[in-house]
């Protein structure tokens, strides 16, 4: 009999290892593809607000109707998990409109640096809730991450007149975007990923469209297929890989892999915006890499 139990402690041990290490990857390419978002975003041809509705609007009925297709568990019949995902798909709402608008008032490197400021914050909300201090590695990949990002940044550390209302914009958004996070890190028990996605994006898309409405926004693009790829790419896709990895990698790990997006944020706002990179921001990025795989490595017990 106690064969049999350490077997099933064995085997489910197993499975939360597979499903941690599908958590990592999953994180990785979700990053890759929301890099694109702000290009999609400046190519849609309708308000920033705007955006955010269309990213949110288009996704989910198709996020509902893969989950009802595939027969995915929905958070079950007690209240409290479907307002909570609701308040995070307004939290994440409120991050769109903020995070949009500042996209098309600066560069897209800075967009991406400062709208994720959650690569920092979220992690610190970790080593909060886990009432302990980073390790010695841990500590080390968060500074070179740290000090990656401000090479990357290059010129706009300056914060020029022109940036500056974009700029705090994404940095508003930002701060949103890990509240966003934490409400969906206490329910990632709750259905599944796309589950979750679902909700939110249902509960999100509706403010969107009141406050672009109210704001004055061109609310129907002329061509559908930037505001398409932002929906399929940034909110089914992206969120989804994105939830899906949230509840299964450490929190230090979900911050370091969003740095991924200003990196290739960088490389788009250069190929295609001419926003030119220099050896430092070269430099930046790879700093951030190989802080992402230090934090990767095992670590010994932390102080505390």
């Amino acid at each position: 009999m106690h064969r049999l139990a350490g077997q099933h402690r064995l085997a489910g041990a197993q499975a939360r290892l597979r499903a941690m290490q599908l958590g990592f990857p999953a994180l990785i390419l979700a990053n890759i593809v929301l890099s694109f978002g702000p290009w999609m975003v400046r190519a849609s041809g309708v308000g920033p607000v705007a955006a955010g509705f269309w990213r949110m609007g288009i996704a989910a009925p198709i996020l509902l109707a893969i989950v009802l297709a595939t027969r995915q568990p929905l958070p079950g019949k007690r209240l409290v998990p479907w307002v909570v995902i609701a308040l995070a798909g307004l939290f994440f709402a409120a991050d769109l409109a903020a995070w949009h608008a500042g996209i098309v008032r600066t560069r897209l490197a800075n967009a991406t640096v400062f709208g994720n400021i959650t690569s920092f914050l979220f992690p610190i909300y970790g080593f909060v809730i886990a009432r302990r201090l980073p390790g010695r590695m841990q500590g080390f990949a968060l500074a070179l991450a740290g000090a990656g990002v401000v090479l990357l940044m290059g010129r706009s550390l300056e914060l020029s007149p022109r940036n500056l209302t974009g700029d705090a914009l994404c940095i508003v958004a930002g701060i949103l975007y890990t509240i966003y996070f934490i409400i969906l890190a206490r329910v990632s028990t709750e259905g599944t990923a796309l589950s979750r996605l679902a909700i939110l994006s249902f509960a999100g898309a509706a403010p969107l469209l009141l406050l672009a409405v109210a704001t004055g926004e061109r609310i129907v693009p002329e061509h559908w297929s930037a505001v398409v790829a932002l929906s399929i790419g940034s909110q089914v896709i992206g969120q989804g890989l994105m939830i899906y990895g949230l509840a299964l990698v450490d929190p230090l790990i979900v911050g370091l892999a969003l740095l991924i997006q200003p990196i290739i944020g960088s490389t788009i706002g250069w190929l295609g915006y001419g926003e030119r990179l220099s050896a430092l921001d070269l430099l930046g990025g790879a700093m951030i890499a190989v802080a992402l795989i230090l934090v990767r490595r095992p670590v010994p017990a932390a102080n505390g």
